[in-house]
């Protein structure tokens, strides 16, 4: 296996992780409780950290994307209101359809939401769901699991190099899945387009790219999706690949369906399915 290795991990951070009590610390005189937590997100970090600190320096990059939000946007309860002016709970489906028969009611801007509402549920690929307020920018949330941090600490002091971390979610009026783009990019916020730059960070001079992260069902699977679409405007080395960290994902409950059709398009793509330990097999001897 080649030793030009890009790993790009999604979303490593607190609040997607089912951190047993001993890890959540006390955040003003609170035990902090991650927000969403995907069941197995925790033991994922933990191999994905024995995955950094085993293969080290045979890593050549990493990036890591951070989910990052403001506390009011549309995705999250704190966004919407029902006709009586009741508190939307958490994991409801929005449709355009209702809002605009006034079941649902948005905090702002209400125009510009109907049209993206519509222009999401155009796209075919999700219906938007009020998710807990999760990952906020500058929170214990929105803080990358303590041991895969660490891990990559290590990676920084063995390997010379500083792995790159990217911000995405942070536009309050579209859902922003994928590391690449949001699900509804508009044309006047760049934020929101395709970033190129990103793309090509990942899979320019590099032999095999290596994806991980939470959540198998939304986000690395958008950001997988996003990727694969774009790869035949890049300029890749011949025979590159991706390969998914399978052990190192888990799905947010209810969305196993989802998690595994994204792994079967992934395979049809090309994409090889492997765990941590496989891709240590192959590349430590």
């Amino acid at each position: 296996m080649s030793q030009q290795i890009h790993l790009l991990i999604i979303d490593p951070q607190n609040d997607f992780c089912d951190l047993p009590a001993s890890a959540r610390p006390q955040v003003q005189g609170i035990a902090a409780s991650p927000a969403l937590p995907v069941s197995g997100g925790d033991q994922d970090m933990k191999r994905l950290a024995d995955f950094v600190t085993r293969m080290g320096a045979r890593l050549r990059d990493i990036t890591i994307t951070l989910d990052s939000h403001p506390h009011v946007a549309i995705e999250r309860t704190t966004f919407w209101k029902d006709r009586d002016g009741q508190p939307v709970a958490p994991f409801t489906l929005i449709s355009a359809d209702r809002v605009a028969a006034g079941d649902f009611v948005p905090a702002s801007q209400a125009d510009l939401v109907l049209r993206q509402l519509r222009a999401l549920e155009h796209a075919g690929r999700y219906q938007l769901v009020v998710w807990p307020v999760h990952c906020v920018t500058g929170t214990w949330g929105h803080n990358i699991h303590a041991d895969v941090a660490n891990a990559l600490a290590r990676w920084e002091l063995q390997s010379h190099s500083t792995p790159r971390k990217v911000l995405k979610g942070e536009y309050p009026w579209s859902e922003h899945y994928g590391a690449f783009e949001a699900e509804v990019p508009l044309d006047d916020v760049p934020s929101t387009q395709f970033n190129t730059p990103l793309a090509q960070r990942v899979t320019e001079e590099v032999d095999l790219l290596l994806v991980a992260g939470l959540a198998s069902s939304h986000c690395v699977a958008a950001s997988v999706d996003q990727l694969l679409g774009a790869l035949p405007r890049l300029s890749l080395k011949a025979g590159f690949q991706v390969a998914l960290l399978t052990d190192c994902m888990s799905p947010v409950g209810g969305f196993e369906a989802q998690a595994e059709q994204f792994l079967q398009r992934a395979s049809a793509a090309g994409v090889q399915l492997l765990t941590a330990q496989q891709v240590m097999d192959a590349c430590i001897r």
